[in-house]
């Protein structure tokens, strides 16, 4: 037994010895030996290309995250919008309105503007989402391709409200870009910005790319200029002009917002960026895609006056707040949804309802086929009614 476990024993060390022996004859050099330059730089034991190569993969490979992936999928997507609008420019005399200088009067002409903006093709056939405020009131639209290819648009519609426009070109077989679901963003995930800044897509025929979070969802921010931006997707990612009406994605390459608000006290970016919701972009550009525009002349039935505190005394109310329908008309969309003269509204859709201004606020967003969910007191006790918006017959 002694004999055979002596064996073994040697059995065991030869290999090692022998693994030994060539350990050093790789890793190692006599005095006398001259060093190769893998072992000079660094004085690091010699490595075969073989192994240097297969580093080298593994380093590229790492390169490659949902990031990159996302960029190059959705860049082919995303185009540069150059416009032409013709504005009417009116000249202020300098003499005011001194008699001797009259013939001097305040003149009107116009002008050719160039603008520029971002966009991005939703369907094959050469659909394009943008802002209204990059392409409203374009008389001339050129869209470029990362291709370097342009192409002569066509202004479908556009509405100003919710501050989205959209375009046709013709042709097919154009990339396309998946419309995700807004309502689902998550605060902190990824969030990747494209478009056109200050001009850079005509450079290189390619959108610029920025990446940051989700910062904030849900923000609603003053009106600007009768634009209404509500429920907005707010971004670190960096947006600067001509950014607008590029798409944000999230890194599934889904489109989750249409850019097209930034804040710059300080003339450049600061980190607040904010997107349109998807969303909504959805909703307003089937209208606009069906006949051009989205129809906001809306009719209600009701008259309303803001509870003030003679009014909270009289109806016995806890708070002077919210609006006092004073006559519903009959046969009107309110009637028919169940108000009567006495309700208070006091939200709308869970926005909360403080006075006159703040309805007008909530309505300027609305639509022609939109159904409010209104919460009314009623002899004190609370309610919701559903009120269907329609354009007046006639």
């Amino acid at each position: 037994m002694r004999g055979k476990s002596l064996i073994a024993v040697l059995l065991f060390l030869v290999p090692t010895f022998a693994a030994g022996i060539v350990g050093y004859g790789l890793g190692h050099r006599s005095v006398d030996q001259p060093a190769s330059a893998d072992q000079r730089a660094g004085d690091i034991p010699f490595q075969s290309a073989s192994y240097r190569d297969s580093v080298t993969n593994v380093v590229s490979a790492s390169r490659q995250n949902a990031i990159t992936r996302t960029v190059a999928s959705v860049s082919p997507a995303v185009v540069g919008i150059n416009v032409i609008e013709v504005r009417t420019v009116r000249y202020r005399s300098p003499w005011g309105d001194d008699p001797f200088f009259h013939f001097f009067g305040d003149q009107m002409y116009t002008q050719r503007v160039q603008e520029l903006g971002s966009g991005f093709l939703i369907s094959s056939d050469g659909y394009i989402v943008t802002n209204d405020h990059v392409a409203g009131n374009a008389k001339e639209i050129t869209v470029t391709m990362t291709n370097g290819e342009k192409y002569k648009a066509e202004l479908v519609g556009s509405d100003p409200v919710s501050d989205v426009a959209l375009l046709k070109i013709s042709g097919k077989s154009f990339p396309f870009l998946h419309l995700g679901n807004s309502d689902d963003v998550i605060i902190g995930e990824w969030a990747i910005a494209f478009g056109n800044p200050f001009g850079l897509f005509d450079v290189n025929n390619r959108p610029t790319v920025t990446v940051g979070v989700v910062s904030a969802t849900g923000m609603n921010l003053q009106e600007q200029e009768g634009r209404v931006y509500k429920g907005m997707i707010q971004t670190d990612a960096a947006i600067n002009s001509g950014n607008s009406g590029g798409p944000l994605v999230n890194a599934d390459g889904e489109v989750i917002g249409v850019n097209a608000v930034i804040f710059t006290p300080n003339q450049g970016n600061i980190g607040l960026g904010f997107a349109i919701p998807i969303n909504r972009v959805k909703t307003i550009i089937a209208q606009l895609r069906k006949s051009g525009k989205v129809e906001r002349e809306f009719w209600t039935g009701i008259e309303v006056q803001t509870v003030d505190r003679r009014l909270a005394r009289i109806f016995g109310l806890a708070l002077a707040q919210g609006v006092i329908i004073s006559d519903v008309e009959e046969g009107s969309p309110a009637a028919r949804a169940g108000f009567v003269t006495g309700d208070v509204i006091t939200a709308i859709n869970g926005e909360t309802v403080t006075d006159e201004n703040s309805l007008a606020a909530i309505l300027q967003d609305a639509k022609v086929g939109d159904v409010l969910k209104v919460k009314v007191l009623r002899n004190k006790k609370g309610m919701e009614l559903p009120l269907k918006l329609e354009k007046r017959p006639g």
